[in-house]
């Protein structure tokens, strides 16, 4: 008897083409999970393989600390048999944290209340060679200050169609920003997000165009005229992936 199963997953996203299935490349995280579980329950290769479904789909090269996923298994193993299953053969960049047994109508994405996204910048004086995989190396330190400011006019329940990088998108681009928190830890830089849902490169593009402002390119208030606009072109550059981390989904 099939049952669904919770699955926290923690992973670095170097190597891969993000989240989502892709044509023509197996190096996604879904498709790597997919795989393993299919195997676990001994699926034939010619059979569709289990569908995993995740709370996001993080674009390539972006990293997870917790994210989460659910999928249906027939399976005689207990939750703590299949984590150290999927561990033992999963690649080392993906973790298989925790696995739970969830109700039949669990839904990662759907159920999904809220997320908080991590953008990490670099602007200590030397390189940071230990960590240059996870963080954007910045030239000089941006005004944290005007940075904060702008972060201001951001926040709250707006259309954010200028922070998306998706110029077809049929879906609404209103989202709810609840929280942008902008911190300096020594020589690091951390702006953290959290919303209801983020657009296509959102968090990205946000943490470009906030840049933009530390740098003295934009001022704070012209955020206000920016979500006004709703064009992508107006925004700053898109931040690269590999400063981004999904932290945390929220659920009842």
């Amino acid at each position: 008897m099939k049952q669904n199963y919770r699955f926290v997953i923690a992973y670095d996203g170097t190597r891969f083409y993000g989240w989502e299935h892709q044509p023509n490349t197996d190096m996604t995280i879904q498709g790597k999970i997919e795989k393993v579980l299919s195997l676990m329950i001994g699926l034939p290769e010619d059979e569709k393989p289990v569908e995993v479904i995740g709370a996001g789909r993080t674009d390539a090269g972006v990293h997870a600390r917790a994210m989460i996923a659910n999928a249906f298994l027939d399976t005689p193993l207990s939750e703590v048999e299949i984590r150290d299953y999927m561990n033992r053969y999963l690649p080392d960049d993906i973790c298989i944290k925790e696995v739970q047994i969830a109700g039949e109508r669990f839904h990662s994405r759907y159920n999904a209340l809220g997320k908080t996204y991590c953008y990490t910048c670099y602007v200590g004086d030397t390189k940071p060679v230990f960590d240059r995989k996870y963080v954007y190396t910045l030239e000089k330190k941006p005004d944290v200050t005007a940075m904060r400011k702008a972060a201001g006019y951001l926040m709250g329940e707006h259309d954010f169609a200028s922070f998306c990088s998706n110029p077809r998108m049929k879906k609404s681009t209103v989202r709810n920003v609840d929280r942008i928190e902008i911190e300096e830890k020594g020589d690091y830089l951390t702006f953290t997000y959290h919303g209801t849902g983020f657009l296509q490169h959102m968090v990205r593009i946000l943490t470009g165009t906030l840049l933009e402002v530390g740098f003295g390119m934009r001022t704070p208030g012209s955020m206000q005229e920016l979500l006004e606009a709703k064009k992508r072109a107006l925004a700053g550059a898109t931040a690269p992936a590999q400063g981004l981390c999904m932290m945390k989904v929220d659920y009842h």
